[in-house]
């Protein structure tokens, strides 16, 4: 069996205070995109895990090992071929987890709760299973899927600099209040682009600080005329919307020191 595994980019990021367990309260709107990774599944005699890209553990530490032992299928030999940027704020890691946990079980005809598994992986775990946009809060595990936008063309720019999420909520400079689920809907029902000034990260003030350059790769996306620009999650890919695949063309042929990758949103998985 083989498989797309998406990455996601957020529309908005707003961190909403530390609970009492260590962990952070956010809110956030969630959005899978075109860029993905592919996943292979072939029955084996053992459980196994190979990666295209030599720099990913395939040990213990790898979100699809820990899945494919979470659910307990028989056991397989998983192929990753990488092209979502690891540690970019592009949610690759939950992703093929959520893609291993979806693909097994069809493949085993298992009735296991994937939600509830999900959600003990990781806490962006469960949105990849449903994909589209969708409206989250708590660790970003309680989510509400939202009506599927048109497809919006993105340009995603991926420095080198990578942020760890530990280091971007321990330098967190703010909290911000909730919007709630009813003004994210109403900005979709508008035209989410003509609300590009409430599409906030809080996470880039003070990754920004730290990280200037970060902040000038935002200001190029505005400038080459993405209509909507933000760093995606805790960083570092930063993420431009344009209006028109053309205009979206142009700006990657006009930014040649960074690497780009050019794709579009889109809807729900299932």
């Amino acid at each position: 069996m083989k498989v797309p595994s998406y990455a996601k980019i957020n529309w908005a990021l707003r961190v909403v205070g530390k609970r009492a367990d260590g962990y952070h309260d956010i809110e956030t709107l969630f959005q899978t995109i075109s860029l993905h990774d592919t996943l292979t599944f072939e029955r084996s005699k053992r459980l196994s895990l190979t990666c295209s890209e030599p720099s990913i553990p395939v040990d213990e530490t790898n979100l699809v090992l820990r899945a494919a032992k979470a659910l307990g299928s028989p056991p397989v030999a998983i192929r990753l071929e990488k092209r979502i940027p690891a540690g970019g704020g592009l949610g690759g890691g939950s992703s093929n987890a959520a893609a291993t946990l979806a693909a097994l079980a069809k493949m085993f005809d298992l009735r296991d709760p994937l939600h509830e598994i999900a959600s003990k992986i990781g806490s962006d775990v469960p949105f990849f299973l449903q994909g589209g946009t969708a409206y989250a809060i708590g660790r970003g595990e309680a989510l509400t899927s939202l009506p599927d936008l048109p497809s919006i063309p993105l340009l995603l720019l991926v420095p080198q600099q990578r942020v760890s999420t530990a280091e971007a909520y321990a330098t967190l400079n703010r909290f911000s209040p909730v919007l709630g689920i009813g003004q994210y809907q109403s900005m979709i029902d508008h035209g989410l682009l003509d609300h590009a000034a409430e599409l906030v990260n809080d996470f880039e003030e003070s990754i920004f600080e730290r990280l200037p350059e970060l902040g000038r790769l935002k200001e190029r996306l505005l400038e080459h005329g993405a209509a909507w620009a933000a760093m995606s999650g805790s960083g570092s890919t930063l993420v431009g919307a344009f209006r028109k695949p053309v205009q979206r063309d142009k700006a990657a042929a006009q930014i040649t020191d960074v690497q780009t990758i050019a794709c579009e949103t889109i809807g729900q998985l299932t």
